[in-house]
């Protein structure tokens, strides 16, 4: 009798041939093996069947559909096959470490109220392995407030109990394409809390192919969406324009434009944040965390605006937010920032008298 696997890895190909290879080796190297490949080919024009079909490896069954339908439909398919009793999502550009499958179920088995665990992760630039931008250190408490305003996980570090999964019809919604696995955590953290071990398991791997760098626009839209739906029981009206203000500056990392705009972008992160630490009781270091973290995501948004020289340092600070403080923004580093701003723009005045 064939033993069910611990995890299901489900995977969307699609012209994918270049980079498999590497992905589905870091597999082989797992030092829990109790695990099924499921990867579902979305209608390839390379040679990404043939390398499927190849792969040394039995615990890889491959589906090819008939038609192209996108990744969100084909991951779908991929969890509508799975046996396993947690379900891995893993891109086919993306490395594993080792370690990765587990740490990650021996974090749910002995945390049965979990209903999804990711991992840190580093990034693949060309040779170079560089530091996530995401925030090191996290709680539960933090990653629910985080995915208010921000996209603190990588798909491919994440595992889901297979049971949850199976709760949410569909998985993950092909309307909030490039986006479907921001909304996927907020559809699973009404299921049960989620969490992240920090230690980097998964290098994500950065290219102009990639998706994320491919639809940004797409990805953006659809983010937007989502975070207007969970807004809109606290800001009512003003949802989608809070949205707007919080893709634009937190999670796309654009300047603002004037003070203005930054004083709006404060006054929404003011509002959601006492409104969650209501709705979410936490104790007094998670509430820390919460009110630290924020701090730093509004100083970052200053210190950016600052060096574009959108803004100055007298009206960053005239429309701080009290409690929002610098967060981890020393007054020197915004100092900084400024001085760039001013040589930018008296550089640009120099081109133009060139001109």
């Amino acid at each position: 009798m064939t033993l069910m696997p611990a995890v299901s890895v489900i995977m969307a190909a699609y012209n994918g041939a270049e980079f498999l290879p590497a992905t589905l080796a870091t597999l082989q190297k797992q030092t829990r093996g109790d695990f099924e490949i499921i990867v579902v080919d979305d209608r390839s024009t390379d040679h990404t069947l043939d390398v499927l079909r190849s792969w040394p490896d039995p615990r890889l069954r491959v589906i090819a559909l008939e038609q192209n339908g996108g990744p969100v439909r084909a991951r779908n398919r991929a969890v509508a096959e799975a046996r396993g009793r947690y379900i891995a999502g893993l891109d086919q550009d993306d490395l594993c470490l080792p370690e990765r499958f587990a740490r990650q179920v021996a974090y749910l088995d002995a945390h049965p109220e979990m209903v999804m665990v990711a991992s840190a992760t580093e990034v693949l630039d060309g040779a170079r392995l560089l530091p996530s931008p995401h925030v090191a250190y996290t709680s539960p408490a933090l990653l629910r407030w985080l995915i208010r305003i921000e996209n603190p996980f990588v798909w491919s570090s994440v595992m889901v109990r297979a049971d949850a999964a199976r709760r949410l019809t569909p998985f993950t919604r092909p309307e909030i394409l490039y986006a479907e696995d921001f909304d996927l955590y907020h559809r699973l953290s009404a299921l049960g809390p989620i969490a992240r071990i920090d230690t980097p398991l998964l290098a994500y791997r950065r290219h102009a192919g990639g998706a994320s760098q491919r639809y940004e626009d797409i990805m953006l839209t659809s983010a937007r969406r989502v975070l207007a739906g969970a807004y809109a029981p606290v800001l009512g009206e003003d949802a989608d324009a809070a949205a707007a203000l919080v893709v634009e500056h937190l999670m796309h990392r654009q300047p603002v434009p004037d003070r203005a705009t930054l004083a709006r972008l404060g006054d929404v992160l003011v509002r959601l944040q006492e409104a969650f630490l209501l709705e979410q009781p936490c104790e007094a270091a998670n509430v820390r965390l919460v009110r630290w973290t924020t701090a730093r995501r509004w100083a970052d948004v200053a210190r950016a605006s600052l060096r574009s020289g959108t803004l100055t340092l007298a009206e960053a600070l005239r429309v701080r937010p009290p409690h929002l403080g610098l967060g981890h923004a020393g007054l020197e580093e915004l100092l900084w920032a400024r001085l760039i701003g001013r040589a930018r723009r008296a550089a640009g005045r120099h081109q133009t008298f060139a001109a």
